[in-house]
């Protein structure tokens, strides 16, 4: 088992770290969602990877124990908002790290308009500003069902929860000056 104190890679890195193609991508998706580093990156290209490959086993056997495995690991990725309740065990080999990415709680709050970009997103997350389920959550990188999504809110004793806190504030005036140029053009 190990050490609890000394834990596990959960990634694992590039075979050839200098693939120009590969960096390209990775800044860009860095970019993208406002990622720390491509560590995080990589932790979920991994979960992504073990899901394809538990995927591309549980597709070859038959037994009744493969047949439930196949059950729980659709049901998980329904309650992870991947796939849908009637997708089948091929349309897990189609997802995309995207997909996962865009479970990230990081994403959720951006999506939702909580935050003006992602890099605030995340910023409000590691301050303890959101909420999931009434429990404050610190990491950004925590995937949020799909039954949880609707309850990503700011934190009631964050000074943010107030409507009239300057970062809500701006948000608003901001959509409104949008609203009047779409007006005069």
């Amino acid at each position: 088992m190990g050490d609890p104190r000394k834990t596990r890679k959960k990634y694992s890195t590039p075979a050839h770290p200098w693939q120009k193609e590969r960096l390209d991508e990775e800044k860009a998706i860095i970019e993208k969602y406002a990622l720390k580093n491509k560590q995080e990156i990589w932790k979920m290209s991994a979960l992504l990877r073990q899901v394809k490959n538990q995927a591309k086993r549980l597709s070859a056997l038959t037994s009744k124990q493969a047949e439930k495995e196949k059950e729980l690991l659709l049901k998980r990725l329904v309650k992870h908002g991947l796939l849908s309740g009637s997708d089948k065990l091929d349309q897990v080999l189609i997802l995309k790290q995207e997909d996962v990415l865009e479970k990230r709680l990081q994403s959720v709050v951006f999506r939702k308009g909580l935050s003006r970009s992602m890099k605030q997103a995340r910023q409000f997350i590691t301050h303890g500003h959101v909420k999931v389920n009434d429990q404050v959550i610190t990491s950004p990188s925590y995937l949020v069902l799909k039954n949880e999504e609707e309850s990503v809110t700011f934190s009631p004793r964050s000074s943010l929860s107030d409507a009239e806190h300057p970062e809500r504030k701006i948000e608003k005036v901001v959509a409104e000056k949008e609203g009047e140029k779409e007006k005069k053009e």
